[in-house]
């Protein structure tokens, strides 16, 4: 990919209010998505997330009720609840380290100055503060996300318009250890959506950016 072609992705991604509803996302691209957030980075690699693809009509639906009846939740081709830990216990570290050691033919015994540091931060923190940190992690697969799709030529929108705890009750979240956050629809514009050809606006380059 050249840097214009980059560029010209990341123009063409905006919010979309109007899905096509009759427009899918091919099962290669939809599944080349799904692997772009478990690829996405995360403070110690700890991935405090869940991302739970809703694709019952039936739960978007109920979904829709709780997010001020925005069309993009049942219109979209493809939706995703983005969830994350409400903690950040021994257990999770536990398992981290134990795939961290399988995946790098790592030894516990070589990695437990790092479990060290990584339990000992997590434990200076309180449950509040852990989660707060966990959703933090879960906004950058949220970008992550979009601007894959933006790659793709696939549409999105990020929804905060919602109410997470009916969300946590239409998903039976109650007692998993993981709350909802955010969620993110994702298709193909419809020819009626007028934000689509809204120039954006932006601070210019040499406002946002220094260089020291």
């Amino acid at each position: 990919m050249t840097s214009e072609k980059l560029l010209e992705s990341l123009r063409f991604r905006y919010a979309t209010k109007q899905f096509d509803a009759t427009k899918k996302i091919q099962q290669a691209e939809w599944e080349a998505l799904e692997h772009s957030l478990v690829l996405t980075p995360s403070s110690f690699g700890l991935q405090p997330w869940k991302f739970l693809v809703i694709d019952s009509p039936e739960l978007r639906a109920d979904l829709r009720a709780k997010s001020w009846g925005q069309s993009q939740i049942t219109d979209a081709s493809h939706l995703v609840v983005f969830t994350t830990r409400t903690d950040m216990d021994e257990d999770h570290i536990g398992r981290f380290f134990t795939a961290l050691s399988e995946h790098q033919g790592r030894s516990p015994e070589s990695l437990a100055g790092y479990r060290k540091v990584v339990s000992g931060f997590a434990a200076g923190m309180s449950q509040e503060a852990r989660h707060a940190w966990n959703i933090r992690q879960t906004y950058i697969a949220l970008g992550q996300f979009m601007t894959s799709a933006a790659v793709l030529g696939i549409d999105t929108c990020p929804l905060e318009g919602l109410e997470p705890a009916g969300y946590d009750e239409v998903l039976g979240l109650a007692g998993s250890g993981y709350a909802t956050t955010m969620a993110c629809a994702a298709g193909y514009r419809s020819a009626d959506d007028n934000y689509a050809s809204v120039p954006k606006s932006r601070f210019p380059l040499a406002e946002v950016i220094e260089h020291r």
